[in-house]
């Protein structure tokens, strides 16, 4: 791995902590009242782009409601970045909706399902 990249993978776990802090209580808009939990970052090499995953817990109406909220406060998140990181460049930001957690879920049912009709 080179520096780069190791630079990266650094600014991103300052990024996803940043960000994590700003969601627990920095960001005032009333759609983010949600519970919500930041799972992963993703920066690229060049660090233009950062894709921020958020796990968002309630219904699928609260979670389209926090998604634009996010998506809303996306250019406050960038300046703020930007200015507790002294980046040169303010990176996009993109919050995308992490689902793992359901999809685990899902297969361990699947697979609970499979294993009782096996022993039936």
């Amino acid at each position: 791995m080179t520096v780069a990249g190791h630079r990266s993978e650094r600014i991103a776990e300052e990024i996803r902590n940043e960000v994590s802090l700003m969601l627990a209580g920095e960001l005032k808009d009333p759609r983010l009242a949600s519970a919500m939990n930041v799972t992963e970052v993703r920066v690229t090499p060049d660090l233009k782009n950062v894709r921020v995953y958020v796990e968002i817990f309630g219904s699928d109406e609260e979670r389209k409601e926090t998604l634009k909220g996010l998506s809303a406060a996306a250019g406050f998140v960038r300046h703020e970045v930007t200015e507790r990181l002294h980046l040169r460049r303010a990176p996009e930001i993109m919050f995308i909706p992490d689902r793992s957690e359901e999809y685990g879920k899902r297969i361990e049912d699947l697979l609970r399902q499979t294993k009782t009709s096996e022993e039936s």
